[in-house]
């Protein structure tokens, strides 16, 4: 598999805020059987730097039931909103396991990304899981469908010292560099509208959100650390002011 198909999927997954969550859910048919149904429903999602997808559910979600009888779940993300012929687009489900987390940076992660979930994020019922992807399902058009491994998915892992600073990054962004942040949106992606803000960082891109919508722009090149991404956020800066 090429570099291309698998920074495709990346780009996919992470540039989406929502999925649909599929579990195996426990029932009692009206004779009494018991046994277990697919079950399916949207979810709000933020994507970690090692490409693990973050869940805020509550304890009376269905999917929470389902998740501590059996925490394999696979998430849909599609890239189809908007095209003429949607099964001409690409749509990846990511397979994995859904394990809760106390872990504060993939909290304020998450938060960051759907700050409206703040307001109910702290209630004793809601909790927070970190799905592992062990594999992801790629269908991207007629004939252009394949399985891709862990490895595959994230060649290498991300770098420790980006994610550590991600929260001052993204603060300094959004306090000290909001015109930049709004050009990105505006000359880069084209976006329409103000107040736009930075929401995450990582070494392949950024994340932006503005009102409801969410969008995405991939840095220059990767980047190893803070530094290389400051300077390739400064690029972008003079790439847009150039538009």
């Amino acid at each position: 598999m090429s570099e291309d198909t698998s920074c495709g999927v990346r780009d996919l997954v992470r540039r989406l805020d929502r999925a649909a969550l599929a579990t195996a859910l426990p029932v009692q048919n009206d004779t009494g059987e018991n046994g277990t149904w697919p079950y399916v429903s949207l979810v709000l999602v933020a994507v970690d730097h090692d490409l693990s997808p973050i869940l805020l559910i509550s304890d009376l979600a269905e999917h929470t039931r389902a998740i501590r009888a059996d925490n394999r779940v696979s998430l849909l993300f599609d890239g189809t909103v908007g095209l003429d012929q949607p099964l001409t687009g690409a749509r990846v489900s990511l397979v994995g396991r859904a394990v809760p987390t106390d872990d504060e940076r993939v909290k304020r992660r998450f938060l960051a990304r759907h700050p409206d979930a703040a307001m109910y994020a702290g209630f004793k019922d809601f909790h927070f899981f970190k799905v592992t992807p062990e594999r992801a399902h790629l269908v991207a058009g007629f004939g252009k469908i394949r399985w891709l491994s862990r490895t595959e998915l994230m060649p290498a892992p991300p770098p420790p010292a980006l994610v550590d600073a991600e929260t001052a990054i993204v603060s300094h962004m959004n306090e000290d560099h909001a015109e930049a942040v709004g050009l990105y949106a505006a000359r880069l992606l084209g976006l329409p509208g103000s107040g736009w803000r930075m929401t995450g960082i990582d070494h392949e891109g950024i994340d932006l959100r503005a009102g409801g919508t969410v969008a995405r722009l991939a840095l220059p090149a990767p980047v190893a650390g803070p530094d290389e991404a400051r300077q390739a956020l400064i690029a972008l800066v003079a790439k847009a002011r150039a538009v």
